[in-house]
């Protein structure tokens, strides 16, 4: 099925972009994590994140960057509400 879909991606740079969402949804369901909540959560923490801390966006770090109080005072300064928690499944 995909093959067919990625043939519409428009360009190398495209395909490239695509696979690495494809790549972080997929990681989010392999840690429990709700997708569009978690690409909603770091995009407001990503333009005030320190790069050499990056690796504590990612999905398998996740869970552990939510307990940490910088990452909640970076939300609690956001103009953006967060997501709304989903229910435990």
């Amino acid at each position: 099925m995909g093959r067919k879909n990625w043939i519409f991606v428009g360009s190398k740079d495209g395909a490239e972009w695509n696979a690495t969402i494809v790549s972080l949804i997929a990681s989010c369901a392999l840690h429990g994590i709700e997708p569009w909540a978690y690409l909603r959560d770091v995009l407001i923490l990503l333009p005030t994140w320190p790069p050499e801390r990056i690796i504590e966006l990612a999905p398998k770090s996740w869970k552990q960057t939510l307990e940490n109080a910088d990452a909640r005072q970076r939300f609690a300064a956001s103009p953006w509400p967060r997501a709304p928690a989903a229910a435990p499944s």
